[in-house]
């Protein structure tokens, strides 16, 4: 597919929100037909998670409440990256700050767009195992709690769709289609 036949053109950027996290802009485009519309953008640094499994086929998961959706989710070990922050030492320090765990090995799963019709932000997923614990050390606003479920358990979850987070469901999935 050619993709310059769909590409839209910026024709002007206004920001209209800094945040801590995220900053807002509306972009002037023109499309591929000539028209002109406005576009939303949500500008974010990305994000990063690592799903930890145990040579047990168990999977170290964190709750925590998200007011955005207004009630406690069930994910995998995740967090923010800074400006310019390599996603795979963010994933090492999410895992041990939020777990107490570090992994003496790392794959990884791939980079998604969490929402791309308005937000820039991109996931890298990482899977942790050899597993050594090191002990947890949670930032000070941090109010989480860790469990662990078997990697087939958290598979039917996904599948009966029981956890709603994407990032999380993602790990999952690929998680589950690499260990079997």
């Amino acid at each position: 597919m050619d993709e310059s036949k769909y590409a839209e053109k910026v024709l002007d950027t206004e920001k209209i929100f800094q945040g801590k996290i995220i900053t807002v802009r509306v972009d002037s485009v023109e499309l591929p037909n000539g028209n002109k519309s406005k576009r939303e953008i949500v500008e974010h640094h990305g994000g990063v998670g690592m799903i930890a499994v145990t040579p047990e086929r168990e999977v170290f998961m964190v709750s925590q409440y998200r007011i955005a959706a207004k009630s406690m989710m069930l994910e995998i070990p995740a967090g923010k990256l800074e400006l310019g922050e390599d996603p795979l030492e963010a994933g090492i320090r999410e895992l041990e700050e939020e777990t107490g765990y570090k992994a003496n090995k790392i794959v990884p799963l791939g980079v998604y767009y969490a929402t791309p019709g308005y937000c820039e932000e991109k996931l890298s997923l990482y899977l942790a195992t050899d597993l050594e614990f090191v002990g947890q050390h949670l930032d000070e606003n941090e109010f989480l709690n860790v469990s662990k479920f078997s990697l087939d358990e958290l598979y039917n979850m996904v599948m009966d769709n029981k956890i709603n987070d994407c990032k999380t469901a993602i790990a999952i999935l690929k998680a589950k289609a690499i260990l079997g």
